[in-house]
């Protein structure tokens, strides 16, 4: 119950949030999004705010959103330090993901809760356990006759055997307490049922396994839930899934509304979500349901209930314009659901009023798994997808076609699989439909091109006739337009494929035409988009808010001001490479023009971030960042500038267009990127300003790369030229493995050149974050990087400020960073990377433009660059702005980046220059040991103090040995190695016990790590054959949570962390800190 004294408790005045963590697939940056909403609102409340999150490149751990941000690991030992220091009255857990809920039931089940007299609000632990614990959720649910698959509970592989008989296969199986179907799957045999369940007995926290009857094929939906403590419900929104049953729900073509439940079905199935949510005592807040439903029969079932804020809901907010988590934060203090106010319409509807809307959203996840490619590309129940996009359009067509514009993959609608006109094969595409990946609506695509019926489709992929006769129509169209010219195309019908999302792009496509050909065809026959609101009440009421997207057909809303104002271009869909950093510069951009008293004006397609939220920014267009839509939006809002440098590579894509059509660019000239970009141009850069370049070369066919290699020397670091987080690049050791490369990995062209260069061994790489408004140059950071230089930047470890580079070797790095911002002209933000090697610093590589670094430096100068840098662009300079980068005294700040390794159980865990990681965690303490260690545990690995060391070194590492050794074992190891690794301790005259490798027979070193019998693995190779031969020793690793690192300079960094105490670790506030 909850006490009431209106409007809110008086028993409560200090609120701890915890967070999510860093971004992982299956918890990614929506909990950014509630988290940021909930510290806002319970602020504007007057509570204060304490805020626990190990992930510095979010919005919500700025000091501005709480009273005291802690960015310390989210472990329930940490999180109780913060407890005893900042005696909350009240911990909210239900807006970081499952990480935030775990460790509030651990906080409580150890008594720290009770100890310090804190209270949980927003979910009780028992509501939380009876929505989680899948044996309690089965008996609440048949409490109140739903139904739910015929299921049991495992804690042992003997139980799991015994459900398994009782149910048969196919099944699917589940861990409780776990996050994005995390260690699930779905099992056809005994051998896949057994791998299945070994991996997730070990994942879940509780070690118990759902066993469901499967479900495959049933039509899956989902409804999004509110209710207060006066037991208001509503629903905020329906969501059906594209994809049937059998597909996790983060890695399904979602479309809210539920297009194909009858009036009654609905009706159904809101009031079992209100009956399930009373049933499993959720107080307040935001809950997620999950329906099953057989289309032959309509029955139904429910399949889970998250009593949380979770991934659907930063859906249905963007969705419907209800901002879930605002209200679930304030519904959490006692609050009801008529006394909030809609913001969206004024105030004019209370939040009691369920949403109803006239237009139809469309999300597509994004996936990487060219970046994984020994991982399963096939989808399952466990989430795979890192990223995602939605669009708004008037109809399912529009806004399906919307979605697919916004995917960044080159896609400017149903695209062909096919190659060179040529289909795939009927057995493939049969293939492809019936056992589902990232691209089966492409091959579905393609099946009707080929003649193919629905019918046939239907009963290979079960997707529901209504989807399939809407991508059918599209096809046809497609086909229609082919044997047409543009000139055949009136302005009705032009007007009518506009309506179904037909881009400017796909027409031209078809019509084998330039895309300005057809816009200036489509302008010359008026037929323009007009922009709609979101208003959460199908346009019953005013709105205030500007939160719109595009349409053709019907009344503009715009109602563009004649103020002047800038437009910020976001970053798009999460994914490796391009994550939730940039969006932090883009939230900040739009912060920054507001203050300088511009009108500021967002463009983005990612449902989970803040940059998309309604109220960060004047104006928002939910819209593809293609050029079509970004120079539809210019014509109506006219700006005075846009923002184009903080949105990563989506939008530098269209720097070239729009500066071509007389678009003014705020901050660095676009020359200047390419500048920096095009090898040749920086080549000359670097000779002019007589700096130094590992020695490389552009090659535009084999042979030539081949040649050229030659006079470089082995090894070599090759990629395709223009890239974003090392797409397809590789350390080569030799000319058979860059044959290799050429054939097999990319595609060498005069249009597409690839890139050599040497690599530098044993070189410390350092990223430098500059910035500067045109006049006045200062450098941000310099972070050190704790992995040698061939490591992707954005997968390692980094330390500011540096922990070993010489004062000497850092002047001359900000000499020389400063010389080229001057020469480049630089307005804005700019991070260079070097390379330093026996005291001579070389030039990596140079990018005008934000960098994946500047939330984690602008968290620990207390500045943040991105707002300093967009003031600058706007003429304020960084003088007047009082700017300074001047670090608080006596700490350590290090960045670690987190795998998701544990997704893909073939790939091999090691490090390379192809980025791999999905988020970051920032350690903080007195000295780089205990800030390295905060970091690592703040990654979720485990590093054991003491026991046995595995140590297998490459041979140009063996000299580290001199001095690792002695260190390691006075840390309390004892060694164990293979025979090269072993002869060279034996040499040192020191303690080493000899084992097989994998390849040399058992009992080998792969036995030592299942059975248990180590404690820390120290594994460096080079060489495609010997890495190839060592993945199991890494993998093996990874599976039994045994720290591992794949570099000698992070096997040093251990030493440092072992030489902090946890126990007397410190815990300070960024506010504190920044004082």
């Amino acid at each position: 119950m909850c006490i009431r004294d209106r409007p809110k408790r008086k028993d409560i005045s200090s609120v701890l949030i915890i967070g999510a963590g860093p971004i992982i697939i299956g918890q990614a940056c929506e909990f950014d999004y509630s988290g940021a909403q909930a510290c806002k609102a319970l602020k504007e409340e007057g509570f204060r705010v304490i805020l626990v999150n190990s992930n510095p490149a979010t919005i919500m751990t700025d000091p501005l959103l709480a009273d005291a941000t802690y960015i310390e690991p989210i472990h329930w030992e940490s999180v109780e330090k913060i407890i005893e220091k900042e005696k909350p009255d009240a911990i909210l857990p239900t807006m970081g993901g499952q990480t935030a809920l775990n460790t509030a039931l651990t906080l409580d089940k150890n008594g720290v809760l009770k100890k310090h007299n804190v209270i949980l609000i927003g979910a009780n632990r028992e509501a939380i356990d009876k929505a989680e614990d899948r044996q309690l959720f089965d008996e609440t649910m048949k409490a109140i006759d739903l139904e739910t698959p015929v299921s049991g509970i495992a804690h042992s592989m003997s139980d799991a055997l015994d459900v398994q008989k009782k149910i048969g296969f196919p099944c699917i199986i589940r861990p409780s307490f776990t996050m994005g179907g995390t260690g699930g799957g779905i099992a056809y045999n005994i051998s896949e049922f057994k791998a299945i369940c070994e991996k997730g007995l070990e994942l879940s926290p509780t070690s118990e396994l759902l066993i469901d009857e499967s479900l495959i094929g049933w039509k899956e939906f989902e409804m999004e839930v509110v209710r207060d403590c006066e037991d208001n419900c509503i629903i905020v929104c329906s969501i059906e899934n594209l994809d049937p049953m059998g597909i996790h729900t983060g890695d399904s073509t979602t479309i809210a509304p539920a297009q194909t439940l009858t009036d009654k079905e609905y009706q159904i199935m809101r009031n079992a979500s209100f009956k399930i949510l009373r049933e499993i005592g959720v107080d307040t807040g935001g809950s997620n349901v999950q329906f099953a439903v057989n289309p032959d029969n309509g029955k139904m079932v429910v399949i889970e209930m998250n009593p949380r804020v979770s991934r659907s809901s930063a859906l249905a907010s963007k969705a419907t314009g209800f901002p879930i988590a605002k209200v679930a934060a304030l519904l959490s203090v006692g609050y009801t659901l008529d006394e909030l106010k809609n913001d969206i319409t004024g105030g004019l509807t209370p939040a009691s009023f369920e949403p109803s809307i006239d237009y139809i959203v469309t999300k597509i996840p994004k996936f990487a798994f060219e970046k994984f490619p020994q991982a399963s590309s096939k989808l399952t129940t466990q989430m795979k997808s890192v990223g995602e996009v939605m669009s708004i359009g008037s109809n399912f067509q529009e806004s399906f076609q919307k979605a697919l514009c916004s995917m960044e993959e080159g896609l400017n609608g149903l695209n062909s699989v096919s190659s060179n006109g040529i289909f795939a094969s009927d057995d493939q595409i049969k293939s492809e439909l019936t056992i589902p990946g990232p691209k089966r609506i492409f091959y579905l695509a393609d099946a009707i091109r080929k003649g193919w019926t629905l019918e046939k489709i239907h009963d290979l992929t079960k997707i529901d006739y209504w989807f399939l006769d809407q991508i059918s129509e599209l096809i046809n169209i497609e086909e229609d337009i082919k044997k047409m010219s543009l000139n055949e195309l009136n302005k009705e019908y032009l007007q009518n494929i506009k309506e179904k999302g037909f881009s400017d792009s796909r027409i031209a496509e078809i019509l084998k035409l330039t895309e300005d050909a057809v816009r200036d065809y489509r302008k010359n026959l008026d037929v323009s988009p007009i922009f709609r609101r979101v208003d959460t009440c199908a346009a019953e009421f005013a709105t205030s808010t500007c939160y719109m997207y595009s349409s053709y057909g019907g009344k503009c809303e715009s109602e563009p001001s004649d103020k002047k104002k800038i437009l910020v271009l976001g970053s798009g869909p999460n994914r490796i490479g391009q994550g939730i950093e940039f969006d932090y510069c883009c939230v900040h951009a739009s912060l920054a023009m507001q203050e300088e008293g511009y009108e500021s004006i967002m463009v983005n397609c990612n449902p989970e971030t803040v940059s998309t939220d309604y109220d960060v920014s004047n104006r928002l267009y939910f819209e593809p960042i293609t050029a079509e839509k970004i120079l539809d939006i210019i014509e109506i809002e006219k700006p005075e500038g846009v923002i184009i440098q903080f949105g990563g590579q989506t939008p530098l894509k269209l720097a070239n267009i729009l500066s071509e059509k007389g678009v003014n660019i705020l901050g660095t000239n676009v020359d200047a990127i390419d500048r920096s970009e095009d090898r040749e141009r920086f080549q000359e850069l670097v000779n002019k300003l007589k700096l130094k370049q590992p020695s490389n070369a552009t090659a535009k066919n084999v042979n030539e790369a081949l040649t050229k290699s030659d006079n470089i020397g082995f090894p070599i670091v090759v990629r395709p030229s223009y890239v974003l987080g090392g797409r397809a690049m590789q350390l080569v050791n030799n000319t058979k493995e860059l044959e290799k490369y050429l054939n097999e990995a990319v595609e060498v062209s005069n249009s597409k050149p690839i890139l050599l260069d040497s690599y530098l061994t044993d070189a410390v790489e350092v990223d430098v974050d500059v910035v500067s408004d045109g006049k006045e140059i200062e450098i941000g950071g310099i972070l050190q990087h704790i992995e040698q230089a061939g490591i992707h930047s954005g997968d390692s470890a980094c330390s500011l400020p540096p922990y070993s580079l010489s004062d000497e070797v850092q002047n001359v790095m900000k000499k020389q960073a400063i010389d080229i911002a001057r020469e480049l002209n630089v307005v804005g933000l700019m991070n260079i990377q070097f390379a330093v090697k026996d005291e001579e610093v070389y030039i990596i590589e140079v990018n005008p433009r934000a960098s994946r670094t500047v939330p984690f430096i602008s968290k620990a100068i207390g500045n943040s660059l991105a707002k300093v840098a967009s003031k600058a662009m706007v003429g304020k300079s960084l003088n007047d702005q009082k700017f300074s980068s001047i670090l608080p005294e006596g700490l350590s700040f290090v960045k670690e980046a987190v795998m998701p390794f544990d997704k893909f159980p073939h790939v091999d865990p090691i490090l390379g220059p192809e980025m791999k990681s999905t988020g970051e965690v920032m350690g903080i303490g007195p000295n780089f040991g205990e800030a390295y260690a905060k970091a690592q545990k703040g990654a979720n690995k485990i590093l054991r103090r003491s026991g046995v060391v595995f140590i297998s070194v490459k041979n140009s590492d063996k000299k580290y040995l001199d001095k690792f050794v002695p260190e390691i074992i006075n840390a309390g190891f004892k060694i164990i190695a293979t025979s090269g690794t072993a002869d060279y301790i034996d040499q040192l005259g020191l303690p080493v016990e000899r084992v097989n490798k994998v390849s040399e027979g058992r009992p080998h070193i792969v036995d030592n790590l299942l059975n248990n019998e180590v404690d820390l693995v120290i594994n460096t190779t080079e060489g495609t054959k010997s890495i190839e031969d060592s993945a199991s020793i890494r993998q093996s690793a990874l599976r039994n949570k045994i720290f591992c690192t794949t570099t000698m300079f992070g096997a040093f960094a251990i030493i440092d962390a072992f030489k902090s105490n946890e126990e007397n670790w410190t815990y300070s506030s960024l506010q504190e800190i920044n004082k």
